[in-house]
């Protein structure tokens, strides 16, 4: 018998008897959690989005567009992605100016890779939802917007409805029934992608995008 067969000998052979009980979560969310009012979450989430080096703007559903465009002209954006076939896709490109290139995410990565990870200089995605505790967006990637999307683009633009965001994440997994049914990556977003594995100096842009630009967008969904 190997090292392995032993280990698994023994494993098998011992016996629990009596099973740990599971934690009461949602009875200690219910002592412990803030039940504040959506301006108070939306500032939660703000102020820790900030304090992560994420750049928010507060916005109205019709001005989003043109302040979006402003950002990416200062930032030097040439070129953005959006979704294949997404609304807020189309809302930017009745809007585009001629100096920023719109690429849609309509083929597979394998066709299109160069283009993707060298020539793509910023990507708009749409948020699920956001979590004010931690100070987190929720992002459902789908066959419109695949996780790249958020991954590889070094300026991440994101979309939030004001009145998608949570206190906590178990109100979010509730409020959204998580339980019915999930994407193969559910992204939780806190900040630009940053590292400090060597030498211990915070370096930005690692991993993922150096730069995230939230946009809430205030009032009642149309």
């Amino acid at each position: 018998m190997n090292a392995r067969d032993s280990i698994l000998a023994r494993l098998r052979a011992t016996t629990i008897s009596e099973l740990p009980a599971l934690p009461d979560v949602e009875s200690w969310f219910d002592v412990n959690c803030r039940r504040d009012d959506p301006s108070t979450r939306m500032q939660r989430l703000r102020t820790a989005l900030e304090a992560s080096r994420a750049e928010v703007h507060v916005c109205t559903r019709a001005g989003w567009p043109e302040l979006l465009l402003r950002i990416a002209a200062t930032k030097q954006v040439r070129s953005l992605l959006v979704g294949a076939d997404t609304p807020h896709g189309a809302a930017l490109e009745a809007r585009r100016p001629d100096s920023l290139q719109l690429l849609r995410y309509q083929h597979p990565v394998a066709s299109w890779r160069e283009v993707l990870f060298e020539q793509v200089d910023a990507s708009l995605t749409l948020a699920r939802s956001a979590i004010a505790d931690s100070g987190s967006l929720v992002l459902w990637p789908s066959a419109a917007e695949p996780r790249l999307m958020s991954l590889v683009p070094p300026v991440h633009f994101v979309l939030l409805e004001a009145s998608h965001i949570h206190s906590d994440l178990l109100s979010a997994m509730q409020a959204e029934a998580w339980t019915n049914g999930m994407p193969t990556n559910a992204l939780l977003i806190s900040g630009p992608s940053k590292t400090a594995d060597i030498q211990q100096t915070m370096a930005y842009g690692a991993h993922g995008p150096r730069e995230l630009v939230v946009l809430m967008l205030q009032g009642d969904p149309a």
